[in-house]
């Protein structure tokens, strides 16, 4: 197995127990390698999976949602594509978001700035749009800023209630509040 493919796999895991509840014996499981050969990919070991599991992660995000603001589309088409893109990336509100997962604890000691710059990048991005669309910046990077807590908070919801519906909502309506006045 590939190293990609090794943490596409990792990548469960770590959403599912966090950093601290993920051990080898669960991440040799996930990927059917015994402990040599993830040290074989892993030298550094669970510090460097997790490492590997957020440049996974970041780079599809960046790929897919973030590319999905840069285009040349009019704002309100680019809002729509990203929803479509991090309802895609969360599986529609099934997977909890791993930035999240990751902040806590030792992790977040470990990864705060991949996470902060992972984050500031989509309020950045997002509010960019928003600014395109005539709103002013102060407004639009607080805009940005809510859409962000708006899809953090109710992926907690969907995993608390064990119920998409609210994340569906939430995606269906963020384009048009984002660009009311």
């Amino acid at each position: 197995m590939s190293r990609e493919k090794t943490i596409a796999k990792l990548i469960g895991v770590f959403r599912q127990y966090g950093y601290e509840g993920t051990t080898l014996s669960r991440l040799s499981k996930a990927t059917g390698l015994g402990r040599a050969s993830l040290y074989h990919y892993f030298p550094r070991g669970k510090e460097e999976m997790a490492a590997a599991v957020l440049e996974y992660v970041n780079r599809w995000f960046e790929t897919t949602v973030l590319a999905s603001l840069r285009t040349s589309d009019n704002p309100s088409q680019r809002l729509r594509v990203m929803c479509q893109n991090i309802n895609e990336f969360y599986s529609q509100g099934q997977e909890t978001c791993l930035l999240n997962i990751m902040s806590f604890g030792e992790a977040n000691d470990l990864f705060h700035a991949s996470i902060q710059q992972a984050l500031k990048t989509w309020i950045d991005q997002l509010a960019k749009v928003l600014v395109e669309a005539g709103i002013e910046p102060e407004v639009a990077r607080h805009k940005a800023e809510d859409a962000v807590i708006q899809i953090q908070g109710v992926l907690v919801l969907v995993r608390a209630f064990d119920d998409i519906a609210p994340f569906e909502r939430v995606l269906a309506n963020l384009p048009e509040k984002l660009l009311d006045d």
